[in-house]
């Protein structure tokens, strides 16, 4: 069992379990990767952006899966290990650090992606029946429209939905309408895209970065 907190010092816990979260959350995986199979740096190709699909842009389906895997990872990894010391509670602290993380890393000025894989694994660590119809509501979008932007928009939105009707998880649901307004908030580029009929579609080929920050953001599995 968990350790009591005294929550007259609480304090220091929550800001503990969120720099943990924040920090195994900033790791960008994408630029990691990508920079270590020597294809440069993937801020300049596609999007601009660190994520799964603008990794899925150089060609490798490899890198693109262990960026998917090490973005999500991250989430889980973070809820799990505060989980288990502190509880849930705690847990949902360390899931929005490793949110933040994953969108605002320090070590690229604040400039990360859009948190569609590291939202799905702190799903993960959190309750894994509503990552299960999560993954399939995305897997679903994408098969049929193609955007990943428009999958992800369309999961993150029912998602807290399932939590709180399906699955009754009050507390978790309650996180996760704040994680779904900061990554449909992420993705106003593609909303915008996806209503004026020009976003780009799943595997669709590189292309040089952008250079105006505003169009710095194509991808939906960041």
């Amino acid at each position: 069992m968990p350790d009591p907190i005294s929550w007259e010092y609480a304090w220091p816990y929550y800001l503990a379990v969120l720099v943990f979260g924040y920090l195994l959350g900033s790791i960008p995986f994408g630029l990691v990767f990508t920079r270590m199979a020597g294809l440069g740096d993937i801020r300049k190709i596609g999007s601009g952006n660190i994520g799964t699909t603008n990794v899925l842009r150089t060609g490798s389906k490899k890198l693109a899966l262990a960026t998917l895997l090490g973005d999500g990872l991250k989430g889980t990894v973070a809820v799990m290990i505060v989980k288990h010391f502190y509880g849930q509670e705690m847990a949902l602290i360390a899931g929005l650090g490793a949110f933040l993380g994953h969108l605002f890393p320090i070590w690229l000025k604040f400039k990360g992606g859009k948190g569609v894989a590291t939202y799905l694994g702190i799903l993960l660590g959190l309750y894994w029946p509503a990552f299960i119809a999560c993954a399939l509501i995305w897997i679903g979008m994408a098969f049929v429209f193609r955007y990943s932007s428009l999958s992800a928009l369309t999961a993150s939105f029912l998602t807290p939905v399932l939590l709180f009707f399906v699955f009754g998880q009050t507390q978790i649901a309650e996180m996760f309408v704040l994680l779904s307004l900061l990554l449909w908030a992420k993705h106003h580029e593609n909303i915008g895209r996806l209503l004026r009929g020009v976003e780009s579609k799943i595997g669709q080929k590189s292309k040089p970065a952008p250079e105006t920050e505003a169009d710095l953001s194509e991808d939906g599995a960041g």
